[in-house]
């Protein structure tokens, strides 16, 4: 049986130094005062622009990120390709309004699709719809696309417009491409342009993936529905499972705006519900594809146990997992060795412009129980090992 305590393969891949720097990191964001200053401070300094790039570049960058560039992830593209581990390129500019930035997104996450298919180990590509279209149109035309203005009719158009590009560059190159989960107030259009997508790519297997979020209530029913129309409708239904991203700003709106919260009563009943969704996948593997997007021991462990139950090979390359570089190495590294397929998120792009997505790790590291001592404990022990030898 797969083990996640075996430090000397979770490490592998990293040297006495890198264990060191990763320690006194994490050391740092276990502390929610010195990750909320920090936050900060960074935003101020970055915003009247004191020379401190650097500094960040070789301490979070460097643990989170691949680089500012494609090319700057060669080395982690290879690094963790050569422990069986593939890559997924995920560029991670946010906060951007203007049609040209659209358009230069749009065309970056094309290239990550066309460095996926010159590679053998980047078998994904990803993008949020955020990163390409407006906010306040999605929202506009999340729950009746038939009230949107003339004008904003355009503009979603361009925005499923850009989705298609993205898309048809993924199937025609054969890389799968995920689209990401957002908030739920703009969640069923994209949702909705989603499906879209798979009616039109995947008809064959799954190119184009959906993602959902676990610590919603509702997305078990919505899982057992999206099955139903893919078997009426012939097509592969591609999802991409994770917990989720968005807990504490959808339960604020909620209650700001009195209605229903989305969000699971608490993290048991995420979880709870996350399995019971791999359980579903599995049993309908004929028409579905996996990746599970996780960082729970517990889940990895389950998936693994309903693979051999259900009588599929380790890598069967319609079920992959995946975890965030920088994160979750002891889950990432004793998984591929056990010849199960295994990606990591791989974020890139300017630093300046990676900022929002690097804090947001930092909070999630914060406020996750156990996820940063876990870290912490890991290391320790890794460390003491090879003191031992």
């Amino acid at each position: 049986m797969i083990s996640f305590e075996n430090t000397e393969v979770a490490f592998k891949s990293k040297t006495n130094r890198d264990l060191n720097k990763a320690y006194w990191l994490f050391k740092i964001i276990a502390s929610p005062t010195f990750v909320k200053i920090g936050k900060i401070a960074t935003n101020f300094a970055l915003k009247i622009h004191l020379p401190i790039k650097g500094i960040i570049k070789k301490t979070i960058f460097s643990q989170f990120c691949g680089g500012e560039t494609i090319e700057d992830c060669e080395q982690a593209i290879k690094n963790l390709g050569s422990f069986g581990i593939g890559t997924i390129l995920d560029y991670s500019v946010e906060g951007k309004t203007s049609s040209e930035d659209f358009e230069k997104t749009t065309l970056e996450i094309i290239d990550t699709i066309k460095r996926a298919k010159e590679s053998k180990t980047i078998p994904f590509a990803v993008f949020k719809v955020t990163g390409i279209a407006r906010f306040d149109i999605l929202e506009k035309a999340n729950t009746n696309e038939d009230l949107l203005s003339e004008n904003d009719k355009i503009e979603l158009d361009g925005i499923k417009s850009r989705v298609e590009r993205i898309c048809k560059s993924g199937f025609d190159s054969n890389i799968p491409v995920f689209i990401d989960a957002e908030e739920t107030w703009i969640q069923d259009i994209i949702d909705r342009i989603s499906e879209e997508m798979m009616l039109k790519f995947n008809k064959e297997k799954a190119i184009i993936f959906n993602t959902l979020q676990m610590y919603r209530h509702d997305r078990i029913d919505f899982l057992e529905k999206a099955i139903i129309r893919a078997k009426n409708q012939n097509f592969h239904y591609g999802i991409k499972l994770v917990r989720g991203a968005y807990m504490e700003k959808e339960r604020a709106r909620a209650e700001a705006k009195g209605y229903l919260s989305p969000i699971q009563k608490d993290k048991l009943f995420s979880d709870l519900d996350y399995n019971k969704a791999l359980e579903i996948i599995v049993k309908n593997i004929e028409i579905l594809a996996l990746c599970a997007g996780t960082h729970n021991e517990e889940s990895s462990l389950y998936l693994t146990k309903l693979l051999q139950e259900n009588n599929l090979e380790e890598n069967d390359q319609r079920i992959y997992f995946a975890q965030l570089l920088g994160m979750s190495d002891h889950i990432s590294f004793n998984l591929a060795n056990a010849r199960f397929n295994v990606a990591k998120y791989v974020p890139y792009g300017p630093i300046n412009e990676v900022m929002p997505y690097l804090l947001r790790r930092a909070d999630e590291n914060t406020s996750v129980a156990g996820q940063t001592g876990r870290e912490l404990s890991l290391i320790l022990k890794e460390k003491e090992r090879r003191k031992s030898k």
